[in-house]
């Protein structure tokens, strides 16, 4: 039996959106259970889909002793407050330095935190713990697909290993496979010899599904590799909003033998790069996606799904543009339904003046996003709610969500989701607990880039992507870089970034 601390410290930082992580962010709860410290870890992420919830069981199972320290997370947004870096990564570290008898320490991180005055957050509190521990205790973690995996992250961990699924409904049972390689290495099976190689092109989020190709193919191929030589590998996309240094594509593994793992990583990054041309589809502005949308679920049973990819909350937006909202209004869309449009003001005017009534406000439209501003109109209240829900989808699966005062608006043929806290949409539940019947409508537009999959594609006529304003664009090129690397395509077989 081994005596292992566990914490971890979640955050996808797009450097270009509005709204900084707070300390606040992280205490509050939304999708996932809010900042938790000590035994109290445990409870809060049982049986969520969260790569820590798959690691605690898996170990517990193995008869291992683990000790908890802090776990956190806030949505995507801009970076990291150095008040709420500090604290939390000050928690995990003082426990660490604290417990005694450590055999291991394992986190459940993210990969593509920027904090204010780090650029790689996950590599500074690595070596944080590293120079706690020393250079011979295994220290290994679980990163999200969207990593933006550093050399530093690699030299102070023994073993990283990423989801491979984009929706992550492989969360939980990443977790596990940390746990099962951990366990392994306490044992005396260490694959002592590591290779890492960055890509040279920068890939959009909306084209990194795993459900399609040519990702889908990169990681079959992944696992077939790993079958062959026995390495443990992991391919990571990246997250294209991110002005830092090592912004981008990264594969990386472990192996018995330095040759093997050098030669599986290669495999694995040529055919990503083998596949560049293919990371691309097309996108439609607001009007074309919704008069799109009806022409293709016109006659049909089932509902065309439109992603308002760049006000993705799970990307750095704030869920409050206007821009489909406009779109679905304007072209006259009927048996319509958005969500989550995220407006304390605009709930809890609803909750005052109750179910039927009419209220004028300015919905959304509070981020300051260049070409957005709130849509002045009047609406109906169609139904309230307190926002707390269970998740029953893919990739959400348990999550216990609290989106606070909540309220379902109408306007014409629109139905509106709204919260007071922003958690992207990507589960059915998240119509259903305001009244709305996803499978019902003709049209759906989710503030999502693609985890919204999961839940919705099994149900989707069609799925567009649309371009409305916001902080996630879709098109990497289109991004005002400072401090990227100099070399880099700012898109597939796009221009190459000077510095």
């Amino acid at each position: 039996m081994a005596r292992i601390l566990v914490g971890g410290f979640q955050h996808e930082t797009n450097t270009f959106a509005p709204s900084k992580a707070d300390l606040t962010a992280f205490k509050s709860p939304g999708g996932w259970p809010a900042m938790v410290s000590g035994p109290d870890l445990f409870d809060a992420v049982s049986g969520i889909n969260l790569p820590i919830a798959g690691f605690c069981q898996e170990m517990a199972s193995r008869g291992h002793d683990l000790v908890p320290s802090t776990w956190a997370s806030a949505s995507p947004s801009a970076e990291v407050t150095e008040e709420a870096y500090e604290t939390i990564a000050g928690q995990i570290v003082d426990a660490v330095r604290r417990a005694d008898g450590l055999d291991a320490v394992y986190l459940c991180l993210h990969g593509a935190m920027v904090a204010e005055r780090y650029e790689d957050g996950e590599g500074e509190l690595l070596r944080r713990v590293r120079d706690v521990v020393g250079p011979d205790m295994p220290v290994v973690a679980s990163l999200d697909l969207h990593a933006n995996v550093t050399p530093e992250m690699m030299d102070h961990a023994d073993a990283l290993i990423a989801f491979r699924t984009y929706p992550h409904v492989d969360m939980a049972y990443t977790g596990l496979r940390v746990a099962r390689h951990l366990d392994e290495t306490l044992n005396g099976h260490a694959m002592p010899w590591r290779a890492f190689r960055q890509l040279d092109f920068l890939i959009p989020l909306v084209w990194q599904c795993t459900m399609a190709e040519p990702a889908a193919g990169i990681y079959k191929l992944l696992a077939e590799v790993e079958m062959e030589t026995g390495a443990v590998l992991s391919f990571t996309p990246g997250f294209p909003a991110a002005d830092i240094h090592h912004c981008g594509p990264a594969v990386f593994g472990m192996a018995d033998d330095e040759a093997v793992a050098q030669i599986a990583v290669d495999r694995i990054a040529d055919a990503v790069e083998a596949e560049e041309k293919a990371f691309a589809g097309t996108l439609f502005d607001p009007a074309a996606a919704v008069r799109e949308a009806m022409r293709l679920s016109a006659g049909k049973s089932r509902p065309v799904v439109i992603a308002d990819t760049q006000d993705n909350p799970g990307a750095g937006g704030d869920s409050d543009t206007t821009g489909m909202l406009r779109a679905l209004v304007g072209e006259g869309a009927e048996n319509a339904a958005i969500g989550v449009m995220v407006d304390p003001a605009a709930a809890e005017a609803a909750h005052a003046a109750g179910i039927g009534a009419e209220i004028t406000v300015g919905l959304g439209g509070k981020s300051r996003i260049p070409g957005d501003a709130p849509f002045e109109a009047s609406f109906r209240v169609e139904a309230l709610s307190d926002g707390q829900f269970t998740a029953t989808g893919p990739f959400y699966s348990g999550a216990r969500m609290r989106l606070g005062p909540s309220a379902r608006l109408s306007i014409g043929g629109v139905e509106i989701v709204v919260a007071s806290r922003k958690v992207q949409m990507a589960d059915r539940e998240m119509y259903r607990f305001v009244g709305i019947a996803p499978e019902e409508k003709r049209i759906l537009v989710n503030k999502s880039s693609v985890h919204f999959r999961a839940d919705f594609a099994p149900i989707a006529e069609e799925i567009l992507i649309a371009t409305a304003p916001g902080p996630m664009i879709a098109d990497p090129e289109l991004l005002d870089w400072r401090r990227l690397r100099s070399g880099i395509r700012l898109s597939p077989n796009g221009r190459v970034h000077t510095g």
